[in-house]
């Protein structure tokens, strides 16, 4: 995790975000649907899940968004806003699976006194590669007069 800020003068188009891996197991299935108070059994029930033409249970939205949301804000820093996400869920998550969030620096521009940084952004199974494509737009706050 990185708690040191990013700048906006800084950032320059192609940079990537450091990648946070996360492995998807029954334990962590079980306590996102849990905490998210999302009872539908395809995340938990593994024959419900079959039943409704699924493999097998799968993470749900919200966890999938936590960790895009993570891979962005610790990469940008406390000064950072988060502006703008948008993805598209197209695979799924399964026990067993690795999901590797990453992102990159596509655009930066100044508009009526933001200084914004566009980031395309993904999450990835082992399986089937990018699962998960989005976008997000942040502010930054430009480096102080006199380098602080």
């Amino acid at each position: 995790m990185n708690r040191q800020q990013v700048y906006w003068d800084e950032v320059a188009v192609g940079d990537e975000l450091p990648e946070i891996s996360l492995d998807i197991n029954v334990k962590r299935l079980f306590l996102q649907a849990s905490g998210a108070q999302d009872w539908y059994p395809v995340h938990f029930d593994p024959a419900f899940a079959r039943k409704a033409g699924h493999e097998d249970v799968f993470m749900n939205t919200g966890f999938v968004q936590a960790a895009l949301v993570r891979l962005i804000t610790d990469w940008m820093g406390d000064a950072g806003f988060l502006k703008r996400l948008a993805f598209e869920m197209r695979r799924q998550y399964r026990p067993g699976d690795t999901m590797v969030c990453r992102g990159k620096v596509t655009a930066k521009k100044e508009a009526d006194g933001a200084a914004l940084v566009f980031l395309d952004v993904w999450a990835e199974n082992d399986r089937e590669g990018i699962a998960t494509p989005g976008e997000a737009t942040i502010i930054l706050p430009r480096t102080a007069v006199g380098g602080g």
